[in-house]
């Protein structure tokens, strides 16, 4: 390690990696630092899978870039399909991928980048250097504590910890009541029979979501089931939604299942986490169970792996330069400083209920995510993307998503880079410049 840096990325998910790899490739000493002991952030750590949606709702594509280019390189090692179309319905298309192979992958992109990587690393401190700039952050690890000073420093630890601890202003949850979305844990079972699971859905396709795309399935690879109503309404298990849903893959006899509810804890609070740990692995037993019991195709099915660690959808968000709402996401709004864009509907998970909300992009199907979302308040050299970026608790309930994740990390590596190279602060940032730098690295704005 470098005592050193021109850019520290804290937070090595989705957003984190693409950051990194964008200002690595434009030739920035750039250090990547990771709480666990591997890349890939919830997609690895919590088993978040398929990565939903690179396309709007009738199939154009909308997001590109670096996110496009790992999808290709997993193609290439015979790792994903690529995009296929969601057998659910619910959007236009997924993107199933071995999250073994994704791990391994962006640690070689992020070498070729020239990109130093940190993990079993956790960032618990900083110091100012005046107040509005962050110069060290100390790390600590299984090797002690130590700091590390950079020039720019970009958030992506989906919590806005860097943020936080700046004094960056930041909110939390539902605007009433502070709750936010419930977290879950994923788990994988193998020993599926899919070819079964897709006869029950032709024989009752009342029993599942409206928007399955029943006359087409019988040629389409299965790749998500959300229905089953009628089976977990007899099961009645103590689990607070309304539905069944897993995805197939990436082995032809897995699924990953994506159920459990846990409802009324902070994500952000260490005594909240260690509850939710306990009660999202309760769940995850009582759910193998009712799928084996319940679900025609599961007969013989077994628990192969649960997630590292519990998903969680919504913690900390940062309050921008400008806060996007759930009015732009569903008017498809267009902004002079969009920087990646969205097909994903407003998807969210009732924090009290056992429904899920759903609002629908309209215009061209898909919105604009503007820079002003990236850039804090009164912190001039820090970034942040991913989950934790300046959105509402409505409108965070899509820019969470995997690619959106993925494409606003491209562009705060890139705006951090010609931060650098010009000496502007983020919030002076030629954005006519930087929206051509990333047209130009095949993000798609328009």
């Amino acid at each position: 390690m470098r005592e050193h840096y021109d850019i520290i990325v804290v937070g090595g998910g989705p957003a984190g990696i693409n950051a990194a790899l964008a200002a690595g490739r434009r030739r920035k000493k750039v250090l990547l630092i990771e709480r666990h002991g591997f890349l890939g952030g919830m997609s690895t750590i919590a088993g978040v899978y398929p990565w939903m949606t690179f396309h709007t709702g009738e199939g154009k594509q909308v997001i590109r870039g670096i996110a496009d280019e790992i999808v290709e390189r997993l193609k290439e090692r015979k790792a994903s399909p690529g995009h296929l179309r969601d057998t659910c319905g619910f959007v236009y298309t997924v993107t199933p991928y071995d999250p073994e192979v994704y791990k391994v992958l962006v640690v070689e992109m992020l070498r070729e980048a020239g990109v130093d990587i940190l993990v079993h690393s956790f960032v618990d401190d900083l110091r100012l250097r005046d107040s509005a700039t962050i110069d060290t952050i100390q790390i600590t690890s299984k090797s002690g504590r130590r700091r590390v000073s950079a020039d720019f420093f970009i958030d992506t630890s989906g919590d806005a910890d860097l943020a936080y601890l700046a004094g960056a202003p930041t909110e939390k949850g539902r605007p009433d009541d502070k709750r936010t979305q419930p977290m879950t844990t994923k788990f994988r079972m193998r020993g599926v029979d899919l070819k079964k699971v897709k006869a029950a859905i032709l024989a009752d396709p009342d029993n599942f979501y409206p928007k399955t795309p029943i006359k087409e399935l019988p040629e389409l690879p299965l790749t998500a089931v959300q229905g089953f109503y009628s089976q977990w309404k007899r099961a009645r298990l103590p689990i607070k939604r309304d539905q069944v849903l897993f995805f197939a893959g990436p082995a032809e006899d897995e699924v990953l299942v994506n159920m459990t509810r846990v409802q009324g804890l902070d994500g952000t609070d260490v005594e909240d986490l260690s509850k939710a740990e306990y009660e999202g692995r309760k769940q995850v037993l009582l759910v193998a169970d009712f799928l084996k019991e319940w679900i025609p195709g599961f007969e013989k099915a077994s628990i192969s792996s649960v997630g590292a660690q519990i998903g969680i959808r919504e913690t900390r968000r940062i309050v921008g330069q400008y806060t996007l709402t759930q009015e732009d996401v569903t008017a498809g709004r267009r902004f002079a400083d969009v920087i990646c864009r969205s097909g994903y509907p407003i998807d969210i998970h009732s924090p009290s209920g056992n429904h899920v909300e759903v609002a629908r992009v309209s215009g061209d199907g898909a919105f604009d995510i503007p820079y002003r979302s990236l850039v804090p308040q009164r912190i001039d050299n820090l970034l942040v993307a991913g989950r934790c970026l300046s959105a509402s608790h409505e409108a965070i309930a899509t820019s969470r998503l995997t690619p959106s994740a993925m494409g606003t990390g491209q562009a705060a590596g890139t705006a951090a880079a010609l931060c650098l190279e010009s000496g502007d602060r983020p919030a002076d940032v030629d954005i006519w410049f930087l929206q051509e730098q990333l047209i130009e690295d095949r993000m798609v704005l328009s």
